[in-house]
Order: C-alpha cells, then sequence, then structure tokens
C-alpha cells in the first residue's frame, strides 16, 4: 500500500502517518520528491485499510499496491517519469544518447572520446574511474585521478558525467564530481551501496545483474528509492545465457515490459550486451525500436589500444552510423534525440 500526501503536507503530517502505521505493526518508508512525499507501507494490507489513513491530515490518496517495489511501481506513479542529469532529460517523448570511454585512461584519451562522443549527438558523458573487473589483473581505473580527469572534461566540454561508483565508502567522493552515478550489474544487488547512492542526492542509472530477474531488479530499484530518490533509470545492459557468440544476450523485451512496470525510464546497453563493435549500431536501432528512452555506448579514440574492452568500443566509421541512427530513428517512434 502507498499513501501519497498533499503536495503542502507537513513533516507532522507524514511524521503521524508513520506512527500510525507502525503501532499497527507495519513498516513505513518515506520517500521525499521535490513535488511530494510518497510513502510506502509494509505489512498486513487488510489492516492498513481499517486505520482510517486517507482521512488524517496532509493525506492526499491511498493506493493499494499488488507489487512488492512500491515506490517504483507504475500502479503508484501512472506517469512516466522523466529523470534529469545536469540538465539533460531521460524519459518519454525524447530519446538520449550517453556515450564515451569504457574506462578513464588519460585526460587527452578521455577529452577526445568526449569529442567523438558529442559529434555523434551525444549530451551526456560516461566514462569509468573505478572498473570492477572479472580479472584482479585487469586494469581497475585510476579511482580519485580518473574522478578529476571527468570533471576536466565535463569543464571543457559541457557534458554531464554519468559514472560507476563501486563501494558505498566511495559514494560521497563520487557524487561530489559526478552528475549521475552508476551502480553496475556485479553490484545490483549490493544492498548497502544501493542504500548510499540512495542518499547522495544524485540520479543513479541501475544496471541489471547478469543473471536478475525483472523483480529483482525492481526491487533493486526500491532499495534507491527508499532513500527518498526516485531519481532512477534502469538500464538493460545483457544477461548471461547459453549463447557464446555474444559477450551477454539483449534482452530487448525488458524495455517495453519494464516501462509497463515502472514509471522509471529504461535506457539500454549495446556496448556491454553484444560485446563487439560490429553489434553495437544494429542493437542500438533495435533499442530505438522498441522504445528505450536512451542508450550508453562506448567510444575510442584508438580502440587497439584501450586499457579496457576495446572490441566494442566506437570510432571511425561505426559511430558515424551511430549518429545517424541516433538522428534518423527516434522520431520514427514518435521521439527527438535530446541536443544541447
Amino acid at each position: 500500500m502507498v499513501v501519497v500526501m498533499r503536495r503542502d503536507a507537513t513533516a507532522a503530517e507524514v511524521d503521524a502517518v508513520v506512527e500510525r502505521v507502525e503501532t499497527a505493526g507495519g513498516e513505513a518508508f518515506v520517500s521525499r520528491g521535490v513535488q511530494r512525499t510518497i510513502i510506502g507501507l509494509v505489512g498486513d494490507v487488510t489492516h492498513f485499510a481499517s486505520l482510517n489513513l486517507k482521512a488524517m491530515p496532509g493525506v492526499g490518496d491511498v493506493h493499494r499496491v499488488s507489487k512488492p517495489y512500491k515506490l517504483v511501481s507504475r500502479e503508484n506513479h501512472p506517469t512516466s517519469s522523466v529523470v534529469e542529469v545536469g540538465g539533460v532529460p531521460i524519459g518519454p517523448g525524447t530519446f538520449t544518447l550517453i556515450a564515451g570511454p569504457c574506462a578513464v585512461e588519460t585526460p587527452e584519451q578521455t577529452l577526445e572520446a568526449a569529442r567523438m562522443a558529442q559529434s555523434a549527438g551525444a549530451t551526456l558523458l560516461r566514462g569509468g574511474a573505478y572498473k570492477p573487473r572479472t580479472s584482479p589483473y585487469a586494469f581497475q581505473g585510476l579511482g580519485a585521478r580518473g574522478l578529476d580527469i571527468l570533471a576536466d572534461v565535463r569543464a571543457e566540454t559541457g557534458m554531464p558525467v554519468v559514472t560507476e561508483v563501486t563501494d558505498a565508502a566511495d559514494v560521497a567522493l563520487v557524487a561530489e564530481k559526478a552528475d549521475m552515478l552508476q551502480v553496475g550489474t556485479r553490484n545490483m544487488q549490493n544492498f548497502a551501496l544501493l542504500q548510499a547512492v540512495g542518499s547522495a542526492g544524485r540520479p543513479v542509472m541501475l544496471k541489471r545483474g547478469m543473471t536478475a530477474t525483472y523483480d529483482e531488479w525492481l526491487m533493486a530499484a526500491e532499495y534507491v528509492a527508499q532513500r527518498g530518490n526516485l531519481d532512477i533509470v534502469l538500464c538493460e545492459r545483457g544477461i548471461r545465457t547459453f549463447e557464446t557468440g555474444t559477450r551477454n544476450t539483449l534482452d530487448v523485451s525488458a524495455v517495453p515490459v519494464l516501462q509497463a512496470l515502472s514509471h522509471l525510464p529504461v535506457v539500454v546497453d549495446p556496448s556491454h550486451s553484444g560485446g563487439r563493435r560490429d553489434l553495437v549500431v544494429p542493437l542500438t536501432r533495435a533499442a530505438i525500436a522498441v522504445g528505450a528512452d536512451a542508450v550508453i555506448v562506448d567510444v575510442h579514440p584508438d580502440p587497439t589500444a584501450a586499457l579496457c574492452d576495446g572490441p566494442q568500443a566506437l570510432f571511425g566509421d561505426d559511430l558515424d552510423a551511430l549518429a545517424a541512427a541516433c538522428r534518423d530513428l527516434p522520431p520514427v517512434v514518435g521521439r527527438r534525440l535530446v541536443t544541447r
């Protein structure tokens, strides 16, 4: 069950609802948005119905929600959300290109990759300062130095930064430098990290776990939302299946399914799903056709020398093909490419 407070509800009125629910043996999770406060209730729904919450001061409405994820459910929030990252929208009616190097290596490489991304129509810069890798011997990122490089490139290009955070202890530092915090596939169920990014005051990109179901993915988003942050985008980056012809299997069905279940925007990562440069543009086209709100793509000025994921990074003619797809296809499905 969800209690939607009126816009003019006071903190005392919110507290009164929470106290009544907890006195009745339930749990109440408060999410304070920009325009309204939502209280998600967990417990005996039938008993909650007898509490007459709708008549309490400050309460606008009470909804019974059948899904376990109360705050990110479309049943609770029927209008699709728009998440703004440094003034760049991700949501219905628009299509946003997020692009940049998979890993920050040097200031020169990062700036050149950002310029390449801009030339293809990107308005948000992706770049990894912290890189969780399967092998402990692989490049792990530059850490805090990488964040400084991203901040410098943002100042040079005007592109807001999307970067991954891998440890709850680093959230404050990353939030200070970045415009959007990414939680990677390996951390989708790192609940301490989810709670930390939910409290950081930055939009969050939550990537799907390698074997996560839709419900598990949305419950992970609920952890973020419980901390008062509803500025969440979901990123489908491919799941692990029996197929070995691609790095992962892109689940294009995730886009319409998640958009039906949740009000959150859905992003597709064609770089990490296909894992091959020749697949990135076709998968981008598929993402646009199926209704994705954005794609996040790897670019690199010299993929053969890349320290991370060079085989999937775009440059040259492939980057031109990406730009054409992002320019020409969104209007076909009733969207416009976000530009700055």
